[in-house]
């Protein structure tokens, strides 16, 4: 027997739930069925005995049933109640899997036995804010392996000074290791998506080579810098410091936003950071 549970409904579960197949379609749900792309998903995520996984998206098992009998248990999410009997079937009678339906970006991740292994297929409409909800539990976390969109996944992975970097990339790399695995073609899905997929691994940093002192207002430059990406990195942040203070930290002020490194962001939030603490000390 499974474990199934219900958390946290909303309007946008509720609303989902009333949605017919075809309509789900349009939410972002392709379920991977290509044997061979899951076995190699399989091996990069290396499952061990005692891992417990929690799967996001795990939509009709085809993951699922290929990690359930190498690890110790499962917890997957899923908000689509029409393929949990489907689900069900594919993984078999087990009493290591707990089914949970629900919006993911409503669960809390440390619900779950830690540390987490976070895996899945992540809707492609929910991916962008699913990774910004998973960095505030990162420390809760031991290792992410996810399909995205190949597009998200080349911005996660984009270096400095490609067209892909962006906020998504400084974000995300100053949290994680991040590695692109896998290149996967529409073809693999069913509905077939319009655009290719890719596999990445995440890894939480263990150090940092400049450590944020404010990680809300890191991503609250980092947002700025890049609303307007062709602006010089003065202007982007000019309402949090001037251009002569970025030079007095070593950043070319006319420099463009994807110029600059994951370390250059965080030494231009810690210098703005020293400065809100300085005029609020008497």
């Amino acid at each position: 027997m499974h474990t199934l549970r219900y958390l946290g409904t909303n309007y946008y579960t509720r609303e989902f739930l009333k949605t017919s197949s075809r309509q789900k379609k349009f939410l972002g749900q392709h379920f991977l069925h290509n044997p061979r792309i899951i076995d190699q998903i399989v091996g990069f995520i290396a499952p061990q005995p005692s891992d417990r996984l929690v799967e996001i998206g795990p939509g009709e098992g085809a993951l699922t049933a290929k990690l359930l009998p190498l690890v110790h248990s499962m917890d997957v999410i899923e908000l689509d109640r029409d393929v949990i009997p489907r689900l069900e079937k594919n993984c078999g009678p087990s009493e290591n899997l707990r089914i949970h339906m629900a919006d993911v970006l409503r669960v809390d991740f440390a619900q779950f036995p830690t540390p987490l292994r976070l895996v899945g297929n992540l809707p492609y409409n929910i991916s962008t804010p699913l990774l910004f909800k998973a960095i505030e539990s990162i420390n809760i976390i031991k290792d992410m392996h996810f399909m995205l969109q190949k597009e998200v996944a080349e911005r996660i992975t984009a270096p400095p000074g490609s067209k892909t970097y962006g906020r998504l990339s400084v974000m995300l790399q100053y949290y994680c290791e991040t590695e692109l695995l896998l290149h996967v073609g529409s073809g693999a899905f069913s509905p077939p998506p319009k655009v290719d997929s890719a596999f990445i691994r995440l890894i939480p940093r263990k150090h940092h080579s400049v450590v944020a002192q404010d990680k809300a207002l890191l991503s609250n430059i980092v947002r700025s810098a890049f609303c307007q990406r062709r602006k010089i990195i003065s202007n982007g942040v000019k309402k949090y410091i001037t251009a002569t203070q970025l030079e007095d930290i070593g950043i070319n002020p006319m420099l463009r936003p994807e110029q600059l490194g994951v370390d250059d962001f965080v030494r231009i939030s810690n210098s703005i950071n020293a400065s809100q603490l300085s005029a609020r000390t008497p």
